[in-house]
């Protein structure tokens, strides 16, 4: 007998199911993981996060574990190397954002000491229950306050899903086994 999933998950992808079961709406707010799901997040604009997570291995490697201190100094070769990368999108104005959001990441880490300190502003009382939504004001404040601080690709639906990524957010819908144990409590 097979456990049901939320419908979004495609079954017969088992780094997609893996991803489901063990990782997704799972509160992190640990900042270096906070910011490798801000760099895919921003990746899947306009595509599939199928798509995006199927290539994470490879970003992970070219993107130096997506250490942002590293992505954050990246040159011009680096930026090179990474267009030319057959293994992750390879979409330009995506990866020159991945350094500019790495840089601005560094600057909220000063200001306010961590990324999650810089979220919890935002969202007070987590994680939130809500099934069926792309975005929220929530994600509507968070999206405008970084775009004015000038990151790019972070509107209010990647914003809405990073933060369901991160667990701020549970969308397990009510069918899925894993509703009870990450959600039930959240109503």
């Amino acid at each position: 007998m097979s456990l049901c999933r939320c419908g979004w998950c495609n079954l017969n992808n088992e780094t997609y199911v893996d991803y489901h079961d063990r990782e997704w709406g799972v509160l992190c707010l640990e900042d270096d993981y906070l910011f490798e799901m801000l760099l895919l997040e921003s990746f899947q604009a306009g595509l599939s996060w199928e798509c995006v997570l199927n290539k994470r291995e490879n970003f992970r490697r070219s993107f130096d574990g997506f250490d942002w201190r590293k992505i954050a100094s990246y040159t011009e070769e680096k930026l090179s190397f990474l267009l030319d990368d057959p293994g992750i999108i390879r979409n330009r104005r995506k990866i020159y954002a991945a350094v500019n959001n790495a840089r601005i990441f560094g600057q909220i880490l000063e200001e306010h000491g961590s990324f999650s300190e810089y979220l919890k502003r935002f969202v007070p009382a987590f994680p939130l229950y809500e099934v069926g939504l792309t975005s929220s004001p929530v994600s509507d404040a968070i999206s405008a306050d970084l775009r004015r601080r000038g990151m790019r690709f972070v509107g209010s639906t990647i914003i809405y899903s990073y933060l369901q990524a991160v667990g701020m957010i549970c969308s397990h819908e009510e069918g899925c086994f894993l509703y009870v144990t990450r959600c039930e409590e959240q109503r």
